[in-house]
């Protein structure tokens, strides 16, 4: 049997492993999922179509799976999905997708979301992800494997954080932050790369030279973005780091890479 305490109120229909633990007051909605060994302390609320996969632990008054916060919403079956061992801090809010947005959030595994952080609908976030306090994703962001979201932080709608990238707390990031990038400021400004980051992950002096020396020529004054990646992809052919940022690069969509302070976005 799964432990649940006598207080928790849990819909019938509720699939909940036989290895939970739910704890105290908790609420938990007809069409959640709970995988083997989550472990929910007291006053979780659990609601939507929302799956938890294994080892997740979740902390006292958190809200996961409520309507999205989008007066486009119209109640559409929509799903928010939460990979293996992340934990989730008090007051943390996480919601489903919308029609506009492929109808799911997806987070993966194993990261740390402490107080109050919030994770709009249409989010995807990778694996390893750390959201300080209140740090806030808007809707329809991208977040890369092992990036770090400083405390209070605000993301905008649609922009993409790469993998490796560190947010600075209290930044409000309104353009797409390159792989293994560094911002911080009120208006968000890259300030080099995320050298602690990758030191601590177990990239190479090399490596990290590399990267370097291609950010150096990425962000340069010569010529056009264009131009400036077709140079990188020529001279760091090499290495897979220098190229997935220019991938990256490439990809832009809606918004703009963010730029040093001294350069306009591009």
């Amino acid at each position: 049997m799964s432990m649940i305490h006598s207080t928790a109120v849990i819909d019938k229909q509720a699939q909940i492993a036989s290895s939970a633990q739910i704890g105290p007051y908790c609420v938990i909605g007809p069409h959640v999922v709970l995988g083997d060994n989550v472990k929910l302390h007291s006053h979780v609320v659990i609601d939507g179509h929302t799956h938890i996969d294994e080892g997740t632990e979740i902390y006292p008054f958190a809200s996961l799976g409520t309507a999205p916060q989008d007066l486009k919403f119209g109640g559409e079956e929509s799903f928010l999905k939460i990979g293996q061992r992340n934990r989730i801090r008090e007051h943390v809010t996480m919601n489903p997708g919308t029609k506009g947005g492929g109808m799911e959030t997806v987070v993966g595994d194993d990261g740390l979301f402490m107080v109050g952080v919030h994770i709009a609908h249409d989010c995807r976030v990778g694996d390893r992800v750390v959201m300080a306090n209140n740090a806030t994703l808007a809707g329809h962001v991208t977040v890369g494997d092992n990036a770090i979201i400083g405390g209070l932080s605000a993301v905008r709608q649609f922009i993409r954080i790469g993998a490796f990238a560190m947010i600075g707390g209290m930044s409000g990031v309104e353009a797409d932050v390159i792989p293994f990038g560094l911002v911080k400021g009120e208006r968000a400004f890259l300030d080099g790369l995320n050298l602690i980051g990758l030191e601590r992950n177990g990239f190479t002096k090399d490596q990290v030279k590399t990267l370097q020396r291609a950010y150096n020529d990425l962000f340069s004054d010569s010529g056009t973005l264009e131009q400036r990646l077709e140079q990188i992809e020529q001279n760091y052919d090499g290495s897979e780091l220098v190229l997935a940022v220019a991938r990256f690069a490439r990809e832009k969509t809606k918004f703009p890479l963010c730029q040093p302070s001294s350069r306009k976005a591009a």
